[in-house]
């Protein structure tokens, strides 16, 4: 049996009803969505200092960056924040709220932050995906050395609501840094 006539072909097209080139396939009119991918992270506390992971990937190998990563299929943010503390530094975690949702289209992405407890100061280690791992006080946060925007984002405005418990979540900053 011939399965060539039953491989799909997608070409780039604006299907009826949208308003952008989509993959689609010639054959079926199937519509190949590519959505943006959705990271969460979480602020880390215990007893006043924050959890920094030295990423041992990249990108940004070597720059220190919040616990976060990729959602999984079939798993809730929260799920997703409390693995990614898992693996990236062996973290055990309490979510407290939301901190902050940021876009960021130019790699297509949505990040969720969390601002959460760290319930084993004693014993994080890093996980495959770090170099190593450290609590930092506020004066202490390697500000030079950060892997990317969203995490000076995050850490500001923990600082900003660190007392608080009466605030709606952050979006991107207006002045970006």
């Amino acid at each position: 049996m011939n399965t060539d006539n039953l491989q799909p072909e997608f070409v780039l097209e604006v299907p009826e009803g949208e308003d952008r080139e989509r993959s689609v396939c010639v054959r079926c009119k199937f519509i190949d969505y590519h959505n943006p991918k959705i990271v969460v992270g979480s602020i880390a506390v215990a007893n006043g200092r924050i959890l920094l992971c030295k990423r041992a990937i990249e990108p940004r190998k070597g720059f220190w960056t919040l616990p976060a990563g990729y959602m999984e299929l079939q798993e809730t943010v929260e799920n997703a924040a409390l693995r990614e503390a898992w693996e990236e530094a062996r973290a055990r975690l309490t979510i407290d709220r939301i901190l902050a949702y940021y876009s960021v289209p130019h790699i297509s992405q949505v990040q969720i932050m969390f601002r959460t407890k760290l319930e084993n100061p004693d014993s994080i280690a890093p996980g495959l995906e770090s170099e190593e791992v450290g609590l930092f006080a506020w004066q202490d946060i390697p500000w030079t050395d950060l892997a990317f925007p969203s995490v000076y984002w995050a850490l500001k405005q923990y600082k900003e609501t660190e007392e608080r418990s009466d605030f709606a979540p952050f979006s991107n900053p207006v002045d970006g840094l």
